[in-house]
């Protein structure tokens, strides 16, 4: 099945009891996992680091270490939290930023550790991550598919093997115009780099995530909210908590309705063969001993008879004995 990770972020904006129900909302949605980011923000950001066009867009002026500085939770916050997501039963996800921060999260014990892309070409980070030991999930905004192969290497001259790495296909722009998600991107991945892929999302709307599972996403990862009208960098390309929710279940729906790679009747429909599909019957009034031709053959339903593939080899045959019109014939 689909790993759905629920990606809160810092949707929460510095509030720990709205990242607290955050992690309800995702566990009523069905999702696997629950994910925030934890970081120091003097360790993350210098003084003159500029905000992107979109977080000045949605949160005005200032310097981007201001508003990130805003959105950090203390470490006791994480801790809570994790106890939180044991209790529901949903499983507690963070992104550290920082090699304390990862050390910390390594400490408590999640199960496995996410790269954001904006770390994909740090080596010393992608090292300490490595050296975790656990599975790793790296996200490629930004990207070129060297970067990939270059990190995914990183990741493996320290322990990790490409089978425990997910690489997952993303866009870091908030929100990802549907003209920029090319989402092709993710099999080319796979098939170059022999790794699981998945795919993190940050259009609007759930369209791109379901179709990412349909073309063999292992992982989605999603930003969601309380409130898309929130301030913050975020919210606008999150989705709210019934949003949410029909993602969980239209990517349920598309993982069973992939099914199979052979084609064959399903149990549903083959009680449906012999109503839609056709026998040969008699078109006129046949005699015994009289040639079956084309003038006196049909195919009609229902397809509970000779099949109407045996046409040729029943032109030229006598028939065995008397027919009326629609009677199916027999050899």
């Amino acid at each position: 099945m689909t790993y759905i990770i629920a990606e809160a972020g810092v949707n929460h904006n510095g509030s720990f009891d709205r990242a607290m129900e955050l992690c309800r909302v995702a566990r009523e949605a069905g999702c696997d996992a629950v994910k925030f980011q934890t970081f120091r923000t003097e360790d993350v950001v210098t003084i003159s680091a500029p905000k992107a066009d979109y977080q000045a867009k949605l949160t005005g002026g200032g310097s981007q270490i201001d508003m990130i500085r805003a959105l950090e939770l203390p470490w006791d916050a994480f801790v809570a939290l994790h106890r939180e997501c044991q209790r529901l039963g949903i499983t507690f996800l963070s992104t550290a930023f920082d090699h304390q921060s990862l050390a910390n999260l390594d400490a408590l014990g999640v199960g496995l550790h996410k790269i954001p892309s904006g770390e994909i070409t740090n080596l010393p980070y992608l090292r300490a991550v490595g050296r975790c030991g656990k599975p790793v999930v790296l996200s490629t905004g930004m990207a070129r598919l060297g970067e990939i192969e270059a990190a995914v290497e990183v990741l493996e001259s320290v322990g990790v093997p490409r089978d425990r790495i997910t690489v997952l296909h993303c866009n870091t722009e908030y929100p990802t115009p549907m003209a920029d998600v090319n989402l092709r991107a993710m099999a080319t991945i796979r098939d170059a780099l022999g790794v699981a892929v998945g795919y993190s999302d940050h259009t609007q709307g759930i369209e791109v995530p379901i179709a990412a599972v349909a073309l063999g996403a292992t992982v989605i990862e999603k930003h969601f909210t309380l409130d898309c009208t929130l301030p913050g960098p975020d919210h606008k390309a999150s989705l709210e908590p019934d949003q949410l929710a029909a993602m969980v279940a239209a990517i349920r729906n598309i993982e069973c309705a992939l099914g199979s790679p052979i084609k064959r009747p399903s149990p549903s429909e083959a009680k449906n063969i012999p109503i839609a599909r056709r026998s040969l019957v008699a078109a006129t009034a046949i005699r015994a001993g009289e040639v079956f031709s084309e003038a006196n053959l049909a195919a009609k339903r229902p397809g509970n008879g000779l099949s109407p593939m045996r046409w040729d080899e029943v032109l030229g045959r006598k028939a065995p004995r008397d027919f009326a019109v629609d009677e199916m014939i027999e050899l």
